[in-house]
């Protein structure tokens, strides 16, 4: 009895039916049985699909809700896209309309603007300038505008509906649109706007809308897409836009038929008189119809797709066994032709899997790994602590992600290096079993690494040592790719000095501003033309460093592929100084020249000042002695006084001239008259040349240039010149008619570059071959009293203006006829202007 009771820990069998459902059911006959049984499914079958058609019909209402919450949506987007749309060609035409009554626009540029909001916003047909005693001034339409719809320009205003909204805009002094219908006059949605002039109405401007061009362009396309949209009037008639045909009254009787799903929202501002309604496409019905019968087709069909399924169900079994019998056969082959060796440890760190590669790599056999313990044959025995622990932390999980280097002893003795990964190895069932180590041999990577460290220490430190600044930095970036010991030193870690040195140098170089993509300025240029170019070189100055320095740049590409470019920085203060000092001696050498000049000329200039001094005392002297003995009239006393004012104005003439020569200033370089330069240097070497009984002329080409020169330093040159021409003749002792010297200035071709040349000939011995190889150098003079000083400026002061100077003889068969100084000077910065005339003049 007790072995039928159920165990304590057994769940209760269900409850038995009631005694009263028993006893009826086994009053029934056997068929009466079979009937219920078999009616019991087909009512359960019955009240499924009851429930099915149920739930077809709720669902379809719920549908029905969405898409009226859905067109309603749509509807009042629409709605305000057109109301936004309305509302800014109102505030248009309110600023054009204001700016009328200012009286800014006149009806030329009205109808320039009106042309341009027309083109611009398509809905816009017409705009009209209407004056207050209801005149047109200027309108234009579109040229889909018909011609029953054109005004002209002076037409009066006729009654009807556009003089009527005329007149309420007047008096409410406010837009005011018309209350469109279909049929109406002109067909358009008018818009008055009046304008006003300090409270006084002075017309309005008439914008006219096409209803259709509303429909079109302010309606969104997927809101269009997806309903029949239309605009109507007041009463509900169609303007524009389609409608949705009604349905046929049979299918209205059908339960589940829905009433045509739309909506309708009037158009502000426009008001009630146009509204928008939007009407949702048919849709198909047929599907909850007949749902009884796609409910039933449904249940077959998924019958039989539970039998093809389990069918297909075990056919994908059997080619699942084959795919993992040929994927394990892969993987073996694969895991045996792979290079990177593969070991498996369990939880107490005994090798439970080794791969070929493995085996290949340590010299041991897999039968020889599998199953060993730590330690393990190929750990050295000189590492073994360390290995252990790292072993200890593998088996506890603490394992480094980017893998960990060891050294591994081969069979034979060898060591190499090896980099060891380790993950977790997890069976099918997601349990972890142990780890799994790659070990990949990197003994030939870490050599090359540590030859290409070693390399880059040496490069570096060259760079570091140099005593220029390098810096590298990427086109059309601030990035600083580059810089070495001293740059760092001058400009910090930033590429500000970088770009400073390249922008005072003016070297191009493109700065990150506005971004299109951030692309440099040579962005589709090839690069080889650029980084295979000469470096430019540049001399700066730096105030923050309080140096000069020399900059040398070139292009070049980075190691990642980016044109850079580098700048090569070199202090170059001490020379700048040297130059400067070299340059102010050479001012003080000039002046000296010119002081050592006038020295020798002094008896001359004496003898050229005692002239008019001489004069000047005789006519003071007469004057006096006339007057005392009252023997002369007020004509003489004046003709006495202006010859003696003239003697004082050419005494005073040929000092400030001697002064002007002599004087120490700084190099200005002007643009100068060549006439004007021979003149004053032909007025000072006078003196000295009539002294010595030398004959002077002279020839100046006529429509010279001026030339961009200092004019003091080259009418030393030509004094110079012209005073050892003079020592020359008289140190010859040539006769009174040999005695002349002759200076031109002419215009000449030289190496394709246009020169004015100045040249001097004299009629002396002219200069021996030994004086011809030493004639420029320093301190070296032909005469006994000379410095040496004198042609080495001439040259100097020529070159220092991009000239040559040039000597030779001239010969009269073998014999010395005298000797020619030429020097030119390069038009090139001169100022093409007419000099003067032409002038051949013998003194």
């Amino acid at each position: 009895m007790q072995d039928n009771l159920p165990a304590p820990d057994q769940e209760p069998e269900p409850a038995a039916p009631p005694a009263w459902w028993r006893h009826w059911w086994r009053r029934q006959t056997p068929t009466r049985q079979d009937r219920f049984a078999m009616l019991a499914p087909l009512a359960a079958v019955l009240l499924f699909l009851a429930a099915i058609v149920s739930a077809f019909w709720y669902l379809r209402l719920e549908e029905m809700d969405r898409e009226q919450e859905a067109v309603k949506r749509d509807v009042e987007y629409a709605q305000q896209r057109v109301r936004l749309r309305l509302l800014e060609r109102q505030e248009q035409l309110m600023r054009l309309a204001r700016d009328v009554a200012n009286k800014e626009v006149d009806p030329e540029e009205f109808m320039g603007r009106a042309e341009s909001m027309v083109v611009q916003y398509p809905e816009l047909q017409v705009l009209t300038w209407i004056d207050e005693r209801r005149r047109i001034k200027a309108t234009y339409s579109a040229p889909s505008v018909s011609s029953n719809n054109m005004r002209a320009n002076g037409e009066i205003l006729r009654p009807g509906e556009t003089e009527s909204m005329y007149s309420l805009a007047r008096d409410l002094q406010q837009p005011v649109y018309s209350q469109p219908a279909a049929g109406a006059e002109r067909g358009l949605l008018q818009l008055h706007v009046p304008m006003t002039d300090q409270g006084r109405f002075g017309g309005v401007v008439l914008g006219e809308y096409s209803i259709d061009g509303l429909l079109r362009y302010g309606v969104p396309a997927e809101v269009a897409a997806k309903y029949a949209v239309a605009l109507l009037d007041g009463k509900g008639r169609v303007i524009a836009g389609t409608s949705v045909p009604p349905r046929n009254p049979a299918t209205q009787l059908l339960p589940w038929a829905a009433q045509p799903n739309e909506y309708e929202v009037p158009v502000s501002p426009v008001g009630n008189g146009l509204i928008l309604r939007a009407q949702a496409y048919r849709t198909g019905l047929g599907v909850i119809g007949s749902g009884l019968f796609w409910l039933v087709g449904a249940l077959s069909a998924m019958t039989a797709w539970m039998l093809i399924a389990n069918w297909r169900h075990t056919r994908r079994r059997v080619q699942a066994q084959h795919a993992l019998v040929a994927e394990t056969n892969f993987r073996r082959a694969m895991e045996n032709s792979m290079l990177t060796g593969m070991r498996a440890l369990d939880h107490q760190g005994r090798i439970t899997y080794v791969n070929a590669a493995f085996c290949q790599m340590t010299g041991w056999s897999e039968a020889e790994l599998v199953g060993r313990t730590p330690p393990f044959p190929y750990w050295p025995d000189e590492d073994r602590d360390m290995l252990a622990a790292r072993l200890e932390d593998e088996l506890n999980g603490r394992t480094a992600p980017g893998g960990l280097q060891v050294r591994v002893k081969r069979r034979d003795g060898s060591l190499f290096d090896a980099r060891l990964y380790v993950s977790p190895l997890v069976d099918a069932k997601g349990h972890q079993t142990g780890w799994m180590t790659s070990m990949t041999d990197i003994t030939e990577p870490n050599r090359i690494r540590e030859q290409l460290q070693a390399s880059h220490e040496r490069f570096t430190t060259v760079l570091e040592a140099l005593d220029a600044s390098v810096s590298v930095a990427p086109l059309g970036s601030e990035e600083l790719l580059f810089a070495n010991k001293l740059y760092r030193l001058w400009f910090g870690g930033q590429a500000a000095g970088h770009l400073q040195m390249v922008a005072q140098a003016g070297v191009p170089a493109q700065r990150p501003e506005q971004t299109l993509d951030d692309v440099d300025a040579f962005a589709g240029l090839p690069t080889g033309t650029l980084t295979t170019a000469q470096s430019e070189n540049a001399e700066i100055y730096v105030p923050e460093l309080g140096k000069w320095l020399e900059v040398r740049s070139r292009y070049l590409n980075w190691v990642d592929g980016r044109l850079a470019q580098m700048v090569i920085a070199t202090d170059i203060t001490p020379r700048r100084h040297a130059e400067e000092q070299s340059a102010a001696q050479a001012e003080r050498a000039q002046s000296a020249s010119r002081l050592v000049t006038m020295g020798e000329m002094a008896s001359s200039v004496a003898h050229e000042l005692n002239q008019p001094l001489t004069a000047i005392l005789n006519y003071s002297n007469g004057l006096v002695s006339r007057i005392k003995s009252k023997q002369i009239n007020e004509e003489d006393l004046l003709a006495a006084l202006d010859k003696t004012a003239r003697q004082a104005q050419r005494a005073g003439q040929i000092i400030q001239r001697i002064r002007s020569f002599v004087k120490r200033s700084e190099p200005n370089r002007t643009p100068s008259d060549v006439h004007v330069m021979v003149n004053e240097a032909l007025e000072l070497a006078e003196i000295e040349l009539r002294r010595r009984n030398v004959r002077l002329s002279h020839y100046v080409a006529a429509r010279l240039p001026k030339l961009m020169v200092d004019p003091i330093l080259i009418e030393q040159v030509l004094v110079n010149l012209l005073k050892n021409a003079a020592e020359s003749i008289e140190h010859a002792k040539r006769p009174a008619s040999r005695r002349s010297v002759e200076l031109r200035a002419i215009p000449k071709q030289v190496d394709d570059q246009q020169v004015v040349e100045f040249s001097v000939l004299d009629s002396g011995s002219g200069l021996a071959p030994e004086v011809m190889d030493r004639l420029y150098e320093a301190f070296f003079s032909t005469k006994v009293e000379g410095m040496g000083i004198g042609l080495n400026l001439c040259r100097s002061i020529v070159e220092s203006h991009h000239g040559r100077m040039h000597a030779e003889n001239i010969y009269n068969g073998v014999e010395v006829a005298g000797c020619r100084f030429s020097f030119w000077i390069p038009v090139s910065g001169a100022i093409n202007t007419v000099a003067g005339k032409d002038a051949g003049v013998t003194v």
